[in-house]
């Protein structure tokens, strides 16, 4: 995710950002690179499919986060998929 966040096209393309570089708080469709974590990526490049936890809502149950290209295919937009990893887990059921 660092060398998205660190090219301003992909960027842009990938609504990626570092945090600590914005005055304002960096907000959903935008997924701040310093408190996230991927957790699932696409096999197949160019599928374009990840999940991430963002800790930007909690640090001790972040929310899950999906990526979305379907919507809007020049630009990623991530979305919550939910509200915390608690509940995550729990309609996987681990």
């Amino acid at each position: 995710m660092d060398m998205f966040a660190d090219d301003p096209r992909s960027s842009e393309l990938f609504r990626e950002v570092r945090g600590s570089s914005h005055r304002a708080p960096v907000e959903l469709p935008w997924l701040d690179v310093e408190q996230a974590v991927l957790i699932a990526v696409n096999r197949v490049p160019g599928d374009d499919v990840a999940l991430a936890l963002d800790y930007r809502t909690s640090p001790s149950d972040p929310r899950v986060v999906g990526s979305d290209f379907w919507t809007n295919p020049r630009q990623c937009e991530w979305r919550v998929v939910t509200p915390g990893f608690s509940s995550f887990a729990q309609a996987l059921g681990l």
